[in-house]
């Protein structure tokens, strides 16, 4: 490291400088420190510049440009490469004192909200701790300079040092808060069914003589509970079993903690109450050596909305009875038309894609305040636009346009929610103007940067607009977590691979990007055979397209400039379809 000639104005406050100095080494040299290389550089330099009294030159601009070599162009308002790298180093750093520096005497943190390092000496606990934030789902504070919000991070060691999470008494007062608005939302009170779907969260057992493992299984029933709350698409309710509301729920989520040591296993399933079926189960395996328990709890919680709640969720795919159904009855409510949603975008098909039009321009008809539906609405007018060689949909500018008003209608109605800002992103790219599309995408990752489905989109918009490197990122990340349909982020990354010239990769992933029936994929696939000289393969994907999109073949130039915006990515994938034996027209003269 740097030596730092200004270091010791902390030592009145804290660590020297030359304390903090062997520190950062031994983090660095430690097997236990888990960072890449250009992470580990991220930390060197924080650090020193920060004792060398340069704390406020901390900026995503000069730590791209000076970490990561980033070109003056660099724009922190679009590309979140800094701000994923320091998640990183929170997470790393965290991982470090929870393993190997527990009994080091120096903590360095980097606070989210910034990049300025902080420094402390480690202090005994005290006997009796001060209530202390869950700093795991706390939500950052917006930074001017970096308006992206970092991906989940768990609290740093400080915090873990000083208490625990929050007082009994104040969790009930946030539930009986939280039942009183599921109440207002329209929960079902005795006999009077709910349109949405509901889930009754049980206790959740644990199995175990180590006295932690009860508080792991009420703080992660409640964390469930919190993450399942957010939630627009579903009720959560948490009434007793036996009666009241929960045992009108649809659903019933159960679950139990298991301890051996210091290992953790939670097993979680949902049951449909109808029948009794178990429709989903899964395990969830931790160390609270690698992780303490709150981080713990948030990211099994996590996991657990996911995976049941979300869009894709099982209860959406479990409500197969209601899908690709337009609202007939006076008397359905807007949101009938989400499960419809879930189904159309697993299938694709004309007839899904109508049904569920029909659905959404009969909800907002009936329920004109419901951003969401306008949300979904706009996404389905863009399909036409998007999807219309797989969709069989006309080329029309009014479906645009229709996008755009019903993204902006949603907008007025609750211009935070990032699914609404993602649904304006959608349209906004799509209409060519980039700028608006990706401070939509900004301000939605910014709210929520833990939705997947929200990170990977930005991350797609970000990629085609020539941010490559920090959009491929957050694509990799939305793999990684089997977020959307399948193969749609598969074939972003194929393109990711094609423009960084790595053409054997890229040709894995348009395989498995799940090509059959979406011309564009093919045509992707067509182009990187083409670049590899796979002429025997390439002819037989050309030929599929000239059988099955007719009207793609001769309209390549246009529907490609749709996707990517610089005219070197364009000319780069048309190169591939040129050596392939493809004739692109020819751009039009200005």
């Amino acid at each position: 490291m740097r030596n730092a000639t200004q270091a010791n104005a902390f030592s009145s406050l804290g660590p020297t400088a030359e304390e903090i100095c062997r520190q950062v080494e031994r983090i660095l040299a430690s097997e236990e420190f888990h960072a890449p290389k250009r992470g580990r550089n991220f930390l060197e330099f924080v650090v020193s510049e920060t004792l060398a009294g340069r704390s406020s030159f901390l900026k995503a601009f000069t730590i791209a440009n000076v970490v990561f070599g980033r070109e003056a162009s660099f724009d922190p308002q679009n590309d979140p490469v800094v701000r994923i790298e320091a998640g990183r180093i929170r997470k790393a750093l965290e991982r470090y004192y929870l393993v190997a520096g527990q009994a080091d005497e120096v903590i360095i943190t980097v606070p989210k909200g910034g990049y300025v390092p902080h420094f402390e000496y480690l202090r005994d606990e005290p006997a009796s701790p001060p209530a202390e934030r869950d700093h795991s789902r706390t939500e950052e504070p917006a930074d001017p300079n970096h308006p992206l919000q970092q991906e989940h991070s768990p609290a740093p060691p400080a915090a873990r040092r000083l208490g625990a999470g929050l007082p009994t008494a104040l969790v009930l007062l946030l539930l009986a808060l939280a039942s009183a608005i599921f109440i207002l939302r329209g929960v079902p009170t005795g006999s009077q069914p709910s349109a949405l779907p509901t889930v009754a969260v049980e206790p959740f057992a644990e199995n175990s003589s180590v006295a932690s493992g009860s508080d792991i299984a009420r703080g992660l029933r409640d964390d469930v509970i919190g993450q399942l709350a957010q939630l627009d698409d579903i009720v959560v309710v948490t009434d007793p079993i036996t009666g009241g509301r929960a045992a009108a729920a649809g659903y019933v989520l159960q679950g139990n903690v298991q301890m051996d040591g210091t290992r953790l296993r939670s097993v979680v399933r949902l049951v449909r109450q109808a029948n009794g079926a178990v429709i989903w189960a899964d395990n969830f395996d931790a160390d609270l050596r690698v992780q303490n328990k709150l981080a713990i709890q948030a990211s099994i919680a996590r996991q657990i909305a996911d995976a049941i709640a979300q869009p894709q969720g099982v209860i959406f795919q479990a409500e197969t009875d209601v899908v690709a159904e337009p609202v007939r009855k006076a008397d359905q409510a807007a949101f009938a038309c989400r499960p419809a949603y879930a189904s159309y975008i697993r299938a694709m098909t004309a007839q899904s894609h109508s049904a569920v039009r029909e659905c959404l321009q009969q909800a907002t008809r009936r329920a004109p305040d419901d951003a969401a539906s306008w949300a979904l609405l706009s996404l389905i007018y863009l399909d036409e636009v998007r999807f219309r060689y797989k969709l069989g949909t006309p080329a029309s500018a009014e479906s645009l346009e229709l996008a755009n008003a019903s993204a902006e209608r949603a907008a007025s109605l609750a211009p935070d929610d990032p699914k609404v800002q993602r649904a304006v992103m959608l349209a906004n790219f799509f209409r060519g103007d980039i700028d608006k599309a990706l401070a939509a995408g900004t301000a939605a990752y910014a709210v929520d940067p833990n939705d997947v489905e929200v990170a990977g989109e930005y991350g797609l918009r970000l990629a085609m607009s020539g941010k490559w490197q920090s959009g491929c990122e957050l694509v990799a990340i939305a793999i990684d977590k089997n977020a959307g349909l399948r193969g749609h982020y598969e074939g972003g990354m194929a393109m990711c691979a094609l423009m960084r010239g790595d053409i054997e990769a890229a040709e894995q992933w348009a395989r498995i990007s799940d090509p059959d029936g979406n011309p564009m994929r093919h045509l992707a696939l067509l182009s990187i055979l083409g670049a590899a000289g796979k002429m025997d393969e390439a002819r037989l994907e050309r030929d599929w397209l000239q059988s099955h999109a007719p009207a793609l073949m001769t309209n390549i130039r246009q529907e490609i400039s749709l996707r990517l915006q610089r005219p070197e990515d364009q000319e780069k994938f048309f190169d591939g379809l040129r050596a392939a034996g493809v004739t692109v027209a020819s751009p039009p003269e200005r």
